[in-house]
């Protein structure tokens, strides 16, 4: 059951002072000078919670420590003061609040760019990205996310395009390039049938060496000397809490923790080294969609794939691992108020997101089915008034020919602000954010790391901590 028909069947997804800090008040047995080194880094392994404001890891944090009764691996990694951290400002070139693509390029090209654009500076100048100058130096080099692989983030440091929009050419860059894995979703944009072109891109992939992967089970007992072209939904993969309560979803799309799994596994024996990047793009989604628990689940299945990254590179002594974010997005937060922690803790009893919930709601259903259909959903009882409010979004307002409803014309605002009622969880918007970004490194390379930084000297540092000289 792919994630459309998942949605059809119903009917139808600051940090600063309110985290210790873990040098002055935590005695770990690591000592971060010991991963502080001159010594090269053969491999680099890139993590990016995209959209992740500082109250995102703050939620995930507390959510992991009264459910789970620890700490996440991000946060548990400054406690051991296993990393660097520092904190980077994330403006384009256009903007002092950057888009995803803006942000990406200014770390794959090394050159701030307008929102919207690939590797494309101002001024009309192309900025080679990263990854093509690693490949050119003899490292395999892939990306993996939760969003379509054709996404602003894994392209920044793949490709040069005016517009980030132009999904269906990026498909047509990582072959020409020859990318040597690349997992996510957006087969709308590799498959004949559904790319204007009718280009079928599966094909030319598979004729290229590639391995073709459209479900999990794809991606067993692959050849070393294989490529991979991982593509597992139509358009994202489904939000982890969502996924959860499909066995068939479960089944045939991996996590992104899997997909890290498989990533390193396929390059590790590179003479040369690789290089990978790691997305978790429906943090931000979540957050544009004030979505709080698919926000969370999202960042906790960032957190499973920083501790695969974690384990390979405190294994092999020679990846840098770089722990980021490109931007914030809708600031979420923790308010005051007497109930604060039982609001929060009911947020363990959501089953789905809310993404689920808007999209299976029927317009010609009674208010009492919708008000009985939110509560088997979230544990939550909306009063009448609340209820009416989220019924009048769907007067008139009909499913497309995929199953959903336009997703502009769903009450995200309206339910979160409902919700905050009931869990404290506030927003400031349903948009990015300026906020700085944290940003957490370990193992050879990490000396380079500056407590502020600003986002085009991200492309120096990788270069600079694998010793690749910037000449192309």
């Amino acid at each position: 059951m792919r994630r459309r028909s998942f949605f059809k069947l119903g009917s139808l997804a600051a940090l600063g002072s309110t985290l210790v800090n873990p040098i002055n008040t935590f005695a770990g047995n690591n000592d971060i000078s010991l991963n502080s080194t001159s010594k090269k880094a053969k491999n680099i392994i890139f993590m990016v919670s995209d959209g992740m404001s500082s109250g995102t890891l703050n939620l995930a944090n507390m959510y992991s420590n009264r459910i789970f009764g620890k700490n996440n691996n991000w946060l548990q990694l400054y406690i051991d003061n296993k990393v660097s951290r520092g904190i980077m400002d994330m403006a384009s070139a256009s903007s002092i609040v950057t888009d995803s693509a803006a942000a990406s390029s200014s770390w794959g090209g090394g050159a701030r760019v307008n929102n919207g654009s690939l590797n494309i500076s101002p001024s009309g100048e192309e900025n080679m990205p990263i990854w093509q100058k690693f490949k050119a130096k003899g490292k395999k080099a892939g990306c993996v996310t939760t969003v379509p692989i054709t996404h602003a983030t894994p392209a920044g440091f793949t490709v040069a395009m005016k517009s980030r929009n132009d999904q269906s050419a990026i498909a047509e860059e990582y072959l020409r390039i020859g990318y040597d894995v690349l997992l996510g979703g957006g087969q709308k944009y590799f498959s004949a049938e559904h790319r204007k072109d009718k280009k079928d891109m599966f094909t030319a992939f598979a004729q290229q060496n590639y391995v073709v992967a459209k479900i999990k089970s794809d991606l067993k007992n692959i050849d070393k000397s294989k490529k991979i072209l991982g593509v597992f939904d139509f358009d994202a993969l489904p939000y982890q809490i969502d996924r959860k309560q499909s066995a068939e979803l479960t089944n045939s799309i991996p996590t992104l923790a899997e997909m890290t799994e498989i990533a390193i596994n396929q390059m590790k024996d590179h003479r040369e080294g690789f290089v990978l990047q790691v997305e978790s793009g429906k943090v931000d989604w979540a957050a544009h969609a004030n979505d709080v628990s698919a926000l969370i689940h999202e960042q906790l299945q960032f957190d499973e794939a920083i501790a695969v990254a974690m384990k390979f590179a405190e294994q092999d002594k020679n990846t840098l691992v770089v722990i980021t974010t490109d931007h914030g997005n809708a600031n979420p937060g923790m308010i005051y108020g007497k109930y604060a922690n039982e609001h929060f803790d009911s947020l363990a009893k959501y089953n789905f997101t809310n993404e689920y919930i808007l999209n299976n709601i029927k317009n010609n259903q009674s208010e009492s089915q919708i008000k009985e259909f939110i509560k088997s959903s979230i544990n939550v009882e909306l009063n009448d008034e609340e209820t009416k409010t989220i019924t009048s979004y769907y007067n008139g307002l009909k499913k497309g020919d995929d199953g959903l409803y336009n997703y502009k014309h769903l009450p995200f605002s309206a339910f979160a602000e409902i919700q905050k009622k009931y869990n404290s969880v506030g927003w400031i918007s349903m948009d990015h954010s300026a906020d700085y970004v944290e940003v957490a490194m370990f193992g050879p390379g990490n000396h380079l790391h500056k407590p502020f930084m600003k986002n085009t000297d991200m492309h120096y540092l990788l270069l600079e901590a694998a010793e690749v000289e910037n000449k192309f």
